[in-house]
């Protein structure tokens, strides 16, 4: 064991981990039920969609500035902002009683997670010691795709045995929670600086590649998140929540087993055999409504969306200089949004046209595209942990 080596596991860590757990639950919970709950307001799938369209175009347009104010030093203002948002919204939702409302509502929600996890993701990037970044993101995206794989699980059983009230003032107490974490949270200082408000600010240019094709593969996992629960009561198949606890427990299983091999194989290994597994998991889905072929596509889904999520925000992150942490962040997230969004919505539109199983067996090309992305793109990127140089490799 090297005594030299710098330490990943500080408090500071696990807080911001534990905070931004505590704000995918409350993302996640209600996200997977939004379709049940536009249901009872009279709305359609494709209705439902366009919730999730909007929930995802807002955080998406407030995510470039939101990094442009991180990288202006103004780290805890902006997650106490966010935080306040995403407690108020679901105690909104409990009052509202027309879709126009409910959309709404959705976007004030969007624009509070992105000012909460864009700010929770910076904070990250500046308690993570360099020489482990790539670990040190691998076990914050743990949180993150923790969070997104058993949410749903909650969020289901609230529903189905409580009632929305319930699902609402849970979702709400979660940032309770997170606030409360926070006040305890040291944030490294950051100098305050006037950072002229250009596209270079707003946007990384060496987060790009790796945000491309994480938005591509998340086209697949905003269908799973938006429509996977709905898809196993028509099918008559157990649960949404079966579904997504066995996607928490091999995402776990992957994180501990696997965390650490982007450091040493690159983000490569995740990129092709993550997509193949999504792939599969879709095909399963579309064409063999068994219960052995859903449980088996909650296991590939797992290991898909555990390993490639944060593989690819290290990517995205680690050669970003400190005062670039925070548009890196954000760029990373504003692809992660569009593809949620962009999933649920073409989903949506997919289901109403020509049912659930057409819909997934066409969403699976997703996966086919993104690996395509990385081949001729990402992994030639000087952000790609594997990149060598054309000078190195002439000789």
């Amino acid at each position: 064991m090297d005594n030299n080596r710098p330490k990943l596991w500080s408090r500071d860590f696990v807080l911001i981990m534990l905070i931004n757990f505590l704000v995918f639950m409350n993302h996640i919970m209600l996200l997977s039920t939004f379709p049940f709950y536009i249901e009872g307001l009279g709305g359609s799938e494709a209705d439902a969609g366009l919730a999730a369209a909007l929930f995802s175009l807002v955080a998406v347009a407030c995510r470039p500035f939101v990094g442009w104010m991180l990288d202006s030093g103004r780290r805890r203002a902006i997650l106490l902002a966010g935080m306040c948002g995403m407690a108020l919204m679901p105690l909104g939702y409990m009052c509202v009683s027309a879709l126009f409302l409910a959309f709404m509502c959705r976007m004030l929600h969007g624009a509070s997670l992105a000012l909460s996890n864009t700010s929770t993701s910076t904070i990250a990037s500046d308690v993570i010691p360099r020489s482990r970044f790539s670990e040190g993101m691998g076990m914050f995206g743990m949180a993150t795709a923790l969070a997104t794989s058993c949410a749903p699980a909650l969020g289901l059983w609230l529903m189905n045995s409580f009632g929305f009230a319930a699902l609402f003032l849970s979702a709400c107490g979660a940032i309770i929670a997170a606030f409360l974490l926070s006040l305890a949270l040291k944030i490294p200082a950051a100098e305050p600086r006037k950072t002229p408000l250009t596209i270079n600010a707003l946007f990384a240019a060496s987060a790009v590649p790796a945000s491309v094709i994480a938005l591509v593969f998340m086209l697949t996992f905003g269908a799973l998140e938006n429509f996977l629960a709905k898809y196993a009561a028509e099918k008559a198949l157990p649960s949404g929540g079966l579904f997504f606890a066995v996607m928490a427990a091999m995402l776990l299983l992957v994180r501990f087993t696997l965390g650490k091999v982007a450091d040493r194989k690159g983000e490569g290994v995740f990129v092709y055999t993550c997509n193949a597994a999504m792939f599969a998991a879709f095909l399963l889905l579309a064409f063999v409504p068994e219960n052995w072929a859903y449980l088996l596509a909650a296991v590939l889904a797992g290991y898909g969306f555990g390993g490639l999520e944060p593989a690819l925000q290290s990517m995205a992150v680690h050669t970003a200089p400190p005062e670039q942490r925070g548009s890196a962040n954000s760029t990373f997230l504003c692809a992660y949004d569009i593809g949620i969004g962009l999933g649920g919505g073409i989903a949506g539109e997919l289901i109403t046209a020509l049912g659930y199983g057409p819909m997934f067996a066409i969403l699976s090309a997703a996966n086919i595209a993104s690996v395509i992305l990385y081949l001729v793109w990402g992994r030639r990127d000087p952000s790609s942990f594997s990149y060598v140089p054309k000078a190195l490799k002439a000789e």
